[in-house]
Formats: C-alpha cells, sequence, structure tokens
C-alpha cells in the first residue's frame, strides 16, 4: 500500500472542504492534501453554468443519487437525496439560492452550548465569504472569494405579480433577503456572477491551484481515518484500484456532508458502539449521536395556469432552448444565468408566530422533474404556467444515518423521517393556506387560469395534508447528522470543531448544525468552513 505525509488530510472537497484546503494552505509551512471521490468540477461543463443543475440532477458521474427508507410520514414514500459527486461538492450542482439564515438561528446555536457560534459571531464570516452587489455593509462583504448576484433585471415580468401579492397579504417586499431582516417576499439573491457558478471549487479551489503545498487528488473514495488510539493520524483512500495511506501529522479533517460523514465516522470505529458490532466494526469510540439528529427542509408545491407568458414559453421547445443556449455564449446573459428559483421570501405562518417559520420559492415555470434514467433533464409544460411552493424553516422531525454494512463503496441507509412529527404536518398545512392567500391576492389572481395541482377541490385540512403527504420532496439540505454541541451523549464535535474525546479529528460541514438554518444551507456549509479553518489555524498557533 502507497504511503504519503501530509499536515492536514481534508476528506471533501464539496462546499466546505474546498474552502478549509484553500484557507489552510494559504500558510506555505503547512502540506495539504485534499481528498475527492468525483472528477474536477472543469471536467463537467454542466457544473460551471448556473441553470446546468437541470442536467446535473440525476447524472451519477458527479451526483451520489442516493435515495431515503421509506418515509412513514409521506405515506411510506421514499425521497430523492442528490448530492454533490465532484469539487465543490454540492455547491456545484445546487440551485444555487444564497440564504444565509435567520440571526435567530445562530443565536440558538450559541444558547445551546456553543459558544462562538452567535449570530455576532458568524456575520463576520458571511462577509468575509461574500463579494456582494450591494457593497461593503453591516450586512455584507465586497471583496470576498464567492461572487454574488441580486439578478433583478433578468427577473421574469411574472414576478413583479408575485412581489405585489405579497404586498396586498400584508408581507411586504424585502429587497435583500439577506441583510437586516430575512422577513418579507423578494428577489432570491445565488451564488453566481456572470456566466458561471460560484461554487466553492471556482472560488476557492481555482485560484489556490498553483500552491506547492495543497494537492488535490480527485477520484479518491476515502475507506477510514487510521488512529493510533485514540488519536487520528490519517485515511486510507482508494484511487483507481489501488489503496492508498496518507498520514497526518497533524489533523484530520472530514467535510464528507452530512450523509457521507456520518457514514466514514462509522466505518473508521466512530459511532454507536451496539451498531458498528453489528456489521463487524472495531469499536474506537462509542458516541452514539453519531448518524442522529438528520433534519431536512421539505418542499411541496401548487401549480398554477396562467393567462400570460412565463418561462414555459421560452423553454419548453427545442428552439427555444437553443435561443438561450446561443444568449449564454453570446452575450453571457439570460436564463441560463439565473436559478428557476427567481423569487420567495420568508413569512409567518399565522399571525401568532414570533418569527419567519415558512420559506416561500416563486418559480416562474412549471415542470416536472425527470424520473432516473430519462434522458431529460426536465420536461417543461408547453402551456404558461407557475408554480409556488412552501417549506416550512425549522422542522420538528429528527432521521438518522445508518451504515448498510462495512462495505465503504455501499450506500449508507437514510432514515430521513420527513414529516414525522405531527407537528410538522400541521405547519405545513398552515403554510399551504399561505400560498393560497397568495394566490389569491388581486396581483396573481388576475394572471391565474386555474389551480392545477392538486386543485381548487382540495380544501378541507385533512385533504391538503394529504396532498402534503402524498407530494412532498426534500429540498435537498440535509444537516445535523455529526452535531455540534457539549455533551458527547447528544452531539459529536465540541464548539472548536473537534469530535468528542477522539485527537487530532475536526468536522467542518453541515453535518456539525446543531439544528438546520431557516432557509438553503449552501451558505451556512460555507460559513461553517470559513470559521473551521480559522479554529484549526489558532489551534495550531496555540500549540
Amino acid at each position: 500500500m502507497m504511503s504519503e505525509v501530509y499536515d492536514y488530510i481534508v476528506v471533501g472537497a464539496g462546499s466546505a472542504g474546498a474552502i478549509v484546503a484553500s484557507r489552510l494552505s494559504e500558510d506555505p509551512r503547512v502540506r495539504v492534501l485534499l481528498l475527492e471521490a468525483g472528477p474536477s468540477h472543469w471536467q463537467r461543463v454542466w457544473t460551471m453554468i448556473p441553470l446546468g443543475y437541470a442536467k446535473t440532477y440525476y447524472n451519477r458521474k458527479i451526483n451520489w443519487m442516493y435515495w431515503s427508507e421509506a418515509n412513514a410520514g409521506l405515506g411510506g414514500r421514499k425521497v430523492y437525496v442528490p448530492r454533490g459527486r465532484v469539487l465543490g461538492g454540492s455547491s456545484s450542482i445546487n440551485a444555487m439560492v444564497w440564504s444565509r439564515g435567520a440571526a435567530e438561528d445562530f443565536d440558538e446555536w450559541a444558547a445551546e452550548g456553543n459558544p462562538g457560534w452567535g449570530w455576532a459571531d458568524v456575520l463576520p464570516a458571511y462577509r468575509r465569504l461574500e463579494s456582494h452587489p450591494f457593497g461593503a455593509s453591516a450586512w455584507h462583504g465586497d471583496d470576498g472569494p464567492v461572487r454574488i448576484s441580486v439578478p433583478e433585471a433578468g427577473l421574469h415580468p411574472i414576478c413583479e405579480a408575485y412581489f405585489a401579492a405579497g404586498r396586498e397579504v400584508g408581507f411586504g417586499y424585502n429587497r435583500d433577503l439577506n441583510g437586516a431582516t430575512i422577513e418579507g417576499v423578494g428577489p432570491y439573491q445565488i451564488n453566481a456572477a456572470g456566466r458561471f457558478r460560484q461554487s466553492s471549487a471556482r472560488a476557492y479551489l481555482d485560484p489556490a491551484r498553483g500552491r506547492v503545498n495543497l494537492r488535490i487528488v480527485t477520484g479518491a473514495h476515502a475507506t477510514a481515518i487510521e488512529f493510533d488510539g485514540r488519536r487520528a493520524v490519517g485515511v486510507r483512500y482508494r484511487r483507481g484500484g489501488a489503496d492508498v495511506a496518507a498520514r497526518a501529522g497533524r489533523e484530520v479533517i472530514v467535510s464528507a456532508g452530512a450523509i457521507n460523514t456520518p457514514q466514514l465516522l462509522m466505518l473508521s470505529g466512530l459511532g454507536p458502539a451496539g451498531e458498528l458490532r453489528r456489521h463487524g466494526i472495531d469499536v474506537v469510540a462509542d458516541l452514539p449521536a453519531v448518524g442522529r439528529n438528520l433534519q431536512d427542509h421539505i418542499g411541496y408545491d401548487i401549480y398554477y395556469r396562467a393567462r400570460v407568458a412565463t418561462l414555459n414559453s421560452e423553454l419548453a421547445s427545442f428552439w427555444g432552448q437553443v435561443k438561450a443556449g446561443l444568449r449564454f455564449m453570446l452575450r453571457g446573459d439570460g436564463i441560463l444565468t439565473m436559478s428557476l428559483n427567481q423569487a420567495g421570501g420568508f413569512v409567518r405562518s399565522a399571525p401568532g408566530r414570533e418569527r419567519a417559520n415558512l420559506q416561500l420559492y416563486f418559480c416562474p415555470i412549471s415542470y416536472e422533474k425527470p424520473q432516473v434514467g430519462s434522458p431529460k433533464a426536465i420536461a417543461v409544460s408547453p402551456e404558461p404556467a407557475f408554480s409556488l411552493t412552501g417549506s416550512p424553516c425549522r422542522p420538528s422531525s429528527r432521521g438518522r444515518i445508518e451504515l448498510a454494512s462495512a462495505d465503504p463503496f455501499a450506500a449508507p441507509l437514510i432514515h430521513a423521517n420527513l414529516l414525522g412529527d405531527e407537528a410538522d404536518v400541521a405547519e405545513a398545512v398552515e403554510g399551504f393556506h399561505v400560498l393560497r392567500r397568495l394566490a389569491a391576492a388581486p396581483s396573481l389572481a388576475g394572471i391565474i387560469a386555474a389551480e392545477t395541482k392538486p386543485g381548487s377541490g382540495t380544501t378541507s385540512d385533512a385533504d391538503i395534508a394529504d396532498y402534503i403527504r402524498g407530494s412532498a420532496y426534500s429540498i435537498f439540505h440535509p444537516v445535523s447528522s455529526a452535531r455540534m454541541g457539549p455533551d458527547p451523549a447528544t452531539a459529536v464535535v465540541d464548539h472548536r470543531l473537534k469530535v468528542h474525546g477522539i485527537a487530532g479529528l475536526r468536522i467542518i460541514d453541515a453535518s456539525v448544525f446543531p439544528s438546520v438554518t431557516s432557509g438553503n444551507t449552501n451558505a451556512p456549509a460555507m460559513m461553517v468552513a470559513e470559521k473551521g479553518a480559522d479554529l484549526v489555524k489558532a489551534d495550531a498557533a496555540s500549540g
């Protein structure tokens, strides 16, 4: 078996890992190894084009393409769980909505025994990440690696009807959903600029490629963390059929994401002892919280046929798609430079709610997600249409990640447990009524020809609950499966992201979230990486 020696080994080059490796390798005195199971983003053109995520949705070459186990709360349905398997990870294949979460989310993290993770602590990391079109302010940075855009000029005209409807029902317009408050309706900011997606690979790794102290290895599937007693000392990985052992003189940092991080920990002997022994894995440390506390956001849609043109009019035909492609190549603008989630916001689903608890998405298009194996990226309806989507911000349901076997190449078992708590169902129904209120507001009602799904006959709370259970899906925000907290019985890492009871091992990715943030999780994962890299550097400096 080949052997290599580095100061730091980072497992996973996704939203977080790419940032961690880039930041650590800024110090020319340390050697950093970054391992990624998938290929380079430069080898897959659709990871570079913002709307290219329509082509990466079911692409096994760059997507783990996981499926959950049956969800009782969804009538026994399994849900699709795409995860990036490419440099940049899920930041290379997601829908790019740049949402930092609410200030209260992080203050709750700190209050749960995680000093240094309150809003005042994480805001500087967010500002350091961003190069924001609104310029430097208390809320934004203007010289960070990740270029953000607010594509107001490119929004489909139908979005104005949505904004007006928001005002009409009392939500108010918020131009900056990452500003002083997330509450209100407005345009979504995206991590894309010009022609290109701003994944962590493009923003952080590409500028760092010339560093002689950073080695980026793609096609490298980590199979186990190696230990000397209770100290992590290296990583085993397979590449091109060869097994390689890499040694870490300082730290092993796992940044494999909320699905693969707990899987790797358990394969390596860290996790619930009973589960590990059941698979014949020697127990290094009994850590019962590994793989537990999994959270995700659900989404559910209402579809409407429109009286006016929508994006369906542009993208339903072959020639419309050709026109969009030519515009992208010749002018560097148009729909291919944007997300389909053009507008949305955060609102309270009922007057008694103390804070915004429902995320909204407004898509000026109607389409069906393709089935596995379909040659089409998305099936666009030929008639003008749009959709309204609700996504409760802070679900109570908790799932778990388990091993299917001791085989490191077998997919883990994902027990998502979506809508497993009846309180989540009730809140989802409450949110559904919000969508209907928006559709009934004069500005939207005037352009709606009909509600096509579920249809006007679905009115009672019981029928709405049944519709949601039968159609809701994951928004693809899995987090918290190796959560941060002071108690090893309920958490995996401490507030400095060190694994409880294990030396030389840190986790820096979305799995450490104490709880899911109010909104899309890619920006918070990047923020955790910025702060995590700082923690590693500070601990190294202090000896």
